[in-house]
Parts: C-alpha cells; sequence; structure tokens
C-alpha cells in the first residue's frame, strides 16, 4: 500500500525558510507570489492490505519521528 504524509507549520508559527523563498522567486522575478510557507512531504510504501492499520502505523510515525506536534500538522493519504 502507498501513503503519502504531508508535514506543514501550524498558522502563526514563523517560517524562516518559506520567506527566503518568497524572497528568491521575486528575486528572480516571478510575480504575482504573495506567500509562501514550506514544508514536508514523505511518500510511504507499508506491507499490508489494512487500510486502517495503515493509517495508525503512520500517524504513530508521525506523532514519533515524522512531525514536530508542537509547531506541525500531519496529514495522511492513504493512495
Amino acid at each position: 500500500m502507498k501513503a503519502r504524509v504531508i508535514v506543514t507549520l501550524n498558522s502563526g508559527v514563523l517560517d524562516p525558510q518559506g520567506k527566503a523563498i518568497e524572497g528568491a522567486l521575486r528575486s528572480l522575478g516571478v510575480e504575482g507570489v504573495t506567500s509562501v510557507r514550506q514544508g514536508k512531504v514523505f511518500d510511504v510504501e507499508l506491507d499490508t492490505a489494512d487500510r486502517a492499520g495503515a493509517e495508525d502505523v503512520l500517524k504513530s510515525a508521525c506523532e514519533k519521528l515524522l512531525a514536530n506536534t508542537v509547531i506541525e500538522n500531519y496529514r495522511v493519504e492513504i493512495a
């Protein structure tokens, strides 16, 4: 089974990397960008056919390692 975990910063948390990307886009002449927030994407393959079990495993992985739940949100998408 394939899954994707998307980790983003909570709103209100400063994102210096996003600001740097925003500035770089402007300096490259990319117009219309008003804000950039960066995040992480993890593509994960699991050896199971149990959708609910896979989601539980990935949520546990997020809580333990993939996301800093103090400042980040995560979303699990099972393909």
